[in-house]
């Protein structure tokens, strides 16, 4: 049976429960459009994205010809569709137990949102779930909050979520503790970076869950401390980043050692065509179901760029964060010698910046990440693989200092803010040769981002070693513009005639013979 085209479809926010076999989907996110027989065909530009072909058993009735359709009934409509929470339900709506409901209550959550409302039901039903939902709207509790209501007491290492990064497997530990804080379950978080021996008493002690990165899982369970034959339920969190940095090898040989092959859930913020594949080896009969957002961007984002030379862009950073005051900075920079550097210049401005990525040791990347959700930093230069932890409410701002070359990155770096229904600004430094850059994040983010200027930011000069380099490469494409005109021009033919008025021409030139005249043998 082929697994995508058996799907049914229901769409996220639709009131009641996914029946087995349904799909909860939103709107193709404008990746695709439909024809006239209803299929749905790629976007000019988007064929990187792969929506496989789905049939809608629940779309609404369409309107009769002659039954009035007016704009405002449309915005309202699309209005709807782009609200983050399904306040038609509440959480006790979704079937979960009432010890699980006391946490909920505690962290003062009302109404779930649109993947919640679809994936926990589907999740509490023991089906497989392929989900897709942008950053911001409640991942972890969309599949934290089924496992907390089918795990018992006493039911050992039955859960077990991945996460790419430390950070968010420390993060993710932390909600999913909150949201069960009525329950007696316990949940260890397991990551590279901190000592083995700090880890082993917890898991000694037979964790429910365990939340981790997949190096440590294996790790772990190579010393027999982590069994996979207990687990029954696995959680895949961001899916895509955990490709992306290439734990595809260890992610397989995790889930295929569990013999007996647990309830599998994936939750991504973009789902490709291997997620899919790598989805279809280890689920049954799964339920896909996408956020019906129109849009992978958060909706209360303010996107802008700013067209800035390389050597301009630190003078352009302090020019931001000292005119625009921005509560809480995330500036987002692609190595982490530029984190570095970016760090202590901000420093050296007054500004209060600290700096977290790769090869940091952990016990300084908790300092920072702690300061970041007390409040107690400004900001915090990351680079994307750090990133990943960063799932904090009340950052307000995110600076692209590097624009990335992947455009799937730009939507996860942006999702750092306007969290919990707030507001956001994104601004992206791009130097004048990054256009295709730009052009690849709003193709994907499906908006034009608008440009921003200061006319009272005054650009530095040129360095030394830039402009010497730029002059050297000037003088080399002038010799290759010379050096082409020699070669291309056509050669000049001999009069043979004229130079031999005897007619003959002699195959070679005689050796005794030197401009017209006979050398004489020296003696």
């Amino acid at each position: 049976m082929n697994w995508s085209s058996s799907w049914r479809v229901r769409k996220v926010g639709d009131s009641g429960n996914v029946p087995p076999g349904d799909v909860a989907v939103g709107p193709p996110l404008r990746v695709v459009s439909t024809d006239s027989t209803g299929r749905h065909q790629r976007l000019p530009g988007q064929s990187h994205l792969r929506v496989p072909i789905l049939t809608t058993s629940t779309d609404k009735t369409p309107p009769q010809e002659n039954e009035p359709s007016t704009d405002a009934e449309a915005l309202a409509e699309e209005a709807k569709d782009e609200e983050t929470f399904d306040t038609s339900k509440t959480f006790a709506d979704l079937g979960l137990p009432e010890d699980v409901l006391a946490g909920i209550t505690k962290s003062g959550f009302v109404h779930p949102t649109k993947i919640q409302s679809s994936l926990i039901p589907a999740a509490l039903s023991g089906r497989h779930v392929l989900g897709q939902a942008k950053t911001g709207t409640g991942k972890t509790a969309a599949f934290g909050l089924p496992m907390l209501a089918s795990i018992k007491p006493g039911d050992h290492f039955a859960a077990l979520v991945l996460v790419p990064t430390r950070e968010l497997a420390i993060q993710v530990a932390r909600e999913i503790k909150d949201l069960g804080a009525g329950t007696p379950l316990s949940v260890v978080p397991v990551y590279g970076g901190q000592r083995i021996t700090a880890q082993a008493p917890k898991l000694e002690r037979g964790p429910e869950i365990i939340v981790g990165t997949p190096g440590r899982v294996m790790d772990l369970h190579d010393r027999r401390m982590l069994p996979y034959d207990t687990v029954r339920m696995a959680v895949l969190d961001e899916v895509d980043r955990m490709l992306d940095i290439g734990f595809r090898d260890d992610i397989r040989k995790i889930l295929g050692g569990m013999k007996q092959r647990p309830q599998t859930i994936f939750v991504s913020a973009t789902i490709s065509g291997e997620i899919e594949k790598l989805a279809r080896s280890y689920m049954k009969d799964p339920i896909k179901i996408v956020s019906k957002e129109k849009s992978l961007t958060v909706a209360r984002v303010a996107q802008s760029w700013i067209k800035v030379e390389p050597w301009d862009k630190k003078h352009m950073l302090h020019h931001l964060l000292t005119h625009e005051t921005p509560a809480l900075t995330v500036v987002f920079c692609r190595t982490k010698r530029t984190v570095d550097d970016v760090t202590r210049y901000l420093n050296r401005k007054k500004i209060d910046a600290y700096a977290i990525h790769g090869d940091m040791i952990q016990s300084q990347r908790n300092k920072v990440m702690e300061r970041l959700r007390g409040g107690n930093l400004g900001v915090l230069v990351a680079s994307d693989l750090a990133a990943r932890g960063l799932d904090v409410d009340g950052i307000s701002h995110v600076i692209n200092y590097d624009l990335p070359e992947d455009p799937e990155v730009y939507i996860h770096r942006i999702g750092r803010t306007a969290r919990a229904g707030r507001n956001g600004v994104a601004w992206s430094l791009v130097a004048p040769f990054q256009g295709e850059l730009l052009t690849n994040c709003e193709m994907l983010a499906n908006i034009e981002i608008p440009q921003q200027e200061y006319a009272d930011f005054k650009p530095g000069p040129i360095p030394a070693d830039i402009r010497a380099e730029t002059e050297l490469a000037e003088k080399r494409v002038q010799d290759r513009e010379n050096s082409m005109k020699r070669t291309e021009a056509p050669p000049i033919k001999a009069d043979d005639n004229a130079a031999f008025p005897g007619g003959i021409v002699p195959t070679k030139m005689p050796a005794r013979r030197m401009q017209g005249k006979v050398r004489t043998r020296r003696r």
